[in-house]
């Protein structure tokens, strides 16, 4: 029996409580995924699951394995890891997951550099507008806008995002472009399907102002948003990143654009652990320094308080 092996597939296993989803991430049927833990189990002489009609249930020996098995194997991943650097050939695979438009219009682009400068490397990039759990789904590195930080993953401040108004020069010819953030109420507001309230908060310097506003469409798709916008559906708050090549072809103009509305930031976040493999150190350090030359992702500002918006909520305003 291949012992690291089956160590992996029961760390796995257990993480995600179904024989199904651990034969699944490691494409193999679901017997081989059984019979590898049997094997484990003769060998320790301890049963490490309860099995019964409804699931898996780590036993007391099991959630102790658990935890010193996952040690072993970080600490596994990171010898590896330092004997493939000093060769120059970091391998393996990387899980990355990102919010959905993000992940298209930015961090696609990034990976593909990464993989032509890194060719033992392979990467599966998830892209989700649901937080990924980094343990349970098995994710080396999330990027995060927004959103209160998970206890058992460690953030990097990547950047922060500028956030403004904007409209298609169709929407604003038909029902005029406004001069004072008063005139938004007038106007449909495109927003995100889950944005709590009626009401938007806009800045420009010192000056605060709570506006109540109305409108005939939300989306729970930043894309979506940003393609009804460019269809003349409305006034919305963006991110840069979201609409800067719609602004810069005319697609879409800015509107009120002393007003800014209360930015993003831009988190990337590991699983907390010790060890890191070369490869997710290698991928951080190349994301930390595009995300740095990127028009719209400005350097983090000092911390004042905990994050407390989420990317539902300000995708799109």
């Amino acid at each position: 029996m291949d012992t690291l092996r089956a160590m992996q597939v029961f760390v796995r296993t257990l993480e995600l409580g179904s024989l199904t989803a651990a034969a699944r991430e490691f494409g193999m049927t679901q017997p081989t995924v059984s019979k590898l833990l049997s094997q484990l189990e003769r060998q320790l002489g301890v049963r490490l699951f309860e099995r019964s009609t409804r699931g898996l249930a780590p036993t007391e020996q099991g959630q102790r394995f658990h935890a010193d098995a996952r040690l072993v194997l970080e600490q596994y991943d990171a010898a590896v890891g330092a004997v493939q650097g000093m060769n120059g050939q970091p391998a393996g695979q990387l899980r990355i997951n990102a919010p959905v438009a993000l992940g298209q219009y930015r961090i696609n682009a990034m990976v593909q550099r990464f993989l032509a400068a890194h060719p033992g490397i392979d990467i599966e990039l998830i892209l989700s507008d649901r937080f990924a759990d980094l343990v349970e789904e098995g994710v080396d590195v999330a990027f995060r806008l927004g959103g209160t930080l998970p206890p058992d993953a460690v953030g990097r401040h990547l950047a922060t995002v500028e956030r403004f108004l904007v409209a298609s020069p169709d929407y604003c010819a038909r029902r005029g472009m406004p001069a004072l953030p008063a005139d938004l109420s007038t106007h449909d507001l495109v927003r995100f399907a889950w944005t709590p309230g009626n009401s938007i908060d806009l800045s420009r310097g010192e000056e605060r102002v709570r506006l109540a506003v109305g409108g005939r469409f939300r989306a729970n798709n930043a894309l979506a948003i940003r393609e009804a916008l460019a269809l003349g559906s409305g006034i919305g708050i963006c991110p840069d990143w979201l609409v800067r090549d719609l602004l810069d072809s005319g697609a879409l103009l800015r509107v009120l654009p002393e007003w800014s509305a209360p930015s993003q930031d831009l988190y990337l976040l590991t699983p907390s652990r010790r060890y890191q493999p070369l490869r997710t150190r290698l991928f951080i350090d190349f994301a930390v320094a595009q995300f740095a030359a990127l028009p719209g992702f400005a350097p983090p500002r000092p911390a004042s308080g905990p994050v407390a918006t989420s990317f539902a909520a300000t995708a799109a305003g």
